[in-house]
């Protein structure tokens, strides 16, 4: 009988204090700054632009040049970064397309996609912030109103796989929200917008505005517009590194999401926890490749048997050329004292998604502030979030958890303020917006309100 494969996945001992060094060198390969780009991908801005860019630049270059020259500048660069050979006509998916997809899909997949969808409006729905109105004193009424977006772009991602759960995880808490307009983008790939799970998925939805572009590219377009793909007010979802340092360029222009790097996963987990479950839920994230793997425990024993149940399935797993690599660039496994030193090197790591299988699970899951979204117990595996439950996948990530949150409804929605007064309570407040205006020497401010009195 063979014996597992071995890998050189880093093992750190941080007992008696000791902050391991991994922690901040895994942040900061993680992050956007942190240029993580695939051979292949270097490889491909040589051969573009006939130098080799760090990613900030060639996203530079491309973001000025859509922002030029429209639609020229980005059908030349989905046919010299994508190989896709599209004009102006064909760059939107046809409604016809669309439906095909539809009645060609699986029913079964048809019925899972809307049991999914059914599960992420009724959480969606259930967060979203209403308007409010108040009447604190006589003659006054504060409303705080909320509006949804008119227009949003949604990233789809489709270079190593197909990703129809990202468009639920997008899409429907936009809808939720009122959106009016949702224009989906996905690479000119078969596994972009030439995937018919992504295509029908879209279809069941209600999404009829699709178009085949991926990228630096497709981000630029939707921001600045062109003469094809009408700007939007926001984009949002997930995509690589080039993606996010689009979006990075973007904003301000138009709002987006968040400025996202590799997916992440820390794990707790003591004796309580199934080796074999902890190990999968790990894999489960380095699949993603790059993506960052890390289980902190106190105990030896667990995380023995937990590389030894990663060596087992890692032979078993399709992607297992992919996963591997990633598990030994970004992921840990790290030896602590006990609960609280794995509770405070959680909250600095900040990670996207935490998993704590271990006694009081949700004791120590509330008594962690810095997490995307937090999975607790030995049945509920991260896998859950990422496809079926309810709170969107799309989360933040290098350390961002600290002060971001995950993609809602309520980020679809923009909050504004109505205020009015009758002359009762003008009277009541007036003197004492006289005096403020007096003071920062307002002389107009303090008009407006005495001529009425």
């Amino acid at each position: 009988m063979n014996q597992p494969i071995s890998i050189n996945i880093p093992r750190v001992d941080a007992r008696n204090g000791a902050a391991p060094a991994i922690l901040a060198q895994l942040r900061a390969k993680l992050s956007p700054a942190g240029d993580v780009v695939s051979p292949k991908g270097r490889e491909l801005t040589l051969k573009v632009f006939g130098e080799a860019l760090a990613p900030a630049a060639v996203v530079d270059r491309i973001c000025n040049d859509i922002q030029r020259d429209g639609d020229t500048a980005l059908l030349r660069y989905c046919q010299a970064l994508d190989g896709a050979d599209l004009d102006a006509a064909s760059l939107r998916v046809p409604a016809a397309e669309l439906q095909q997809a539809h009645a060609a899909a699986d029913p079964e997949f048809l019925q899972c996609i809307r049991r999914i969808a059914e599960n992420i409006r009724t959480f969606q729905s259930a967060i979203l912030h209403q308007d409010v109105t108040i009447t604190p004193k006589p003659g006054v009424s504060l409303t705080q109103r909320y509006v949804p977006l008119r227009r949003i772009g949604v990233c789809v991602p489709g270079g190593a796989a197909a990703y129809p759960s990202t468009v639920l995880m997008t899409v429907v808490p936009a809808q939720v929200a009122g959106v009016g307009e949702i224009a989906v983008v996905a690479p000119p790939t078969k596994f972009g917008s030439y995937n018919n799970d992504i295509l029908a998925t879209c279809h069941e939805l209600g999404v009829t505005e699709v178009y085949r572009m991926g990228g630096a590219q497709a981000v630029a377009a939707m921001a600045f517009g062109t003469d094809t793909v009408p700007a939007v007010d926001k984009i949002v979802g997930p995509g690589n590194l080039f993606v996010a340092l689009a979006k990075k360029q973007v904003y301000g222009h138009v709002d987006i999401d968040s400025i996202a790097g590799p997916s992440e996963v820390i794990a707790i987990a003591d004796d309580t926890a199934n080796p074999a479950h902890v190990a999968a839920d790990l894999l489960s994230q380095a699949e993603h490749s790059p993506g960052s793997a890390i289980l902190i425990s106190w105990s030896q024993s667990l995380l023995d048997a937990t590389y030894a149940a990663i060596c087992e399935q890692l032979e078993t797993l399709e992607r297992s050329d992919l996963t591997r690599p990633s598990l030994e660039a970004y992921g840990a496994l790290i030896l602590v004292d006990d609960r609280e030193q794995a509770r405070r090197m959680t909250d600095a790591f900040a990670p996207e998604h935490l998993h704590i299988q271990c006694e009081s699970a949700r004791q120590l899951a509330t008594s962690i502030r810095n997490a995307g979204a937090t999975f607790i117990g030995n049945y509920t595996p991260v896998a859950l979030g990422d496809y079926a439950a309810g709170p969107s996948h799309v989360l933040p990530t290098s350390g961002t958890a600290r002060w971001a949150a995950g993609l809602s409804s309520n980020d679809f929605v923009r909050s504004g303020s109505m205020i009015e007064f009758d002359q009762t309570g003008l009277e009541n407040i007036a003197d004492d917006v006289q005096l403020l205006a007096e003071k920062e020497g307002l002389t107009a401010h303090r008009l407006s309100v005495s001529i009425r009195r």
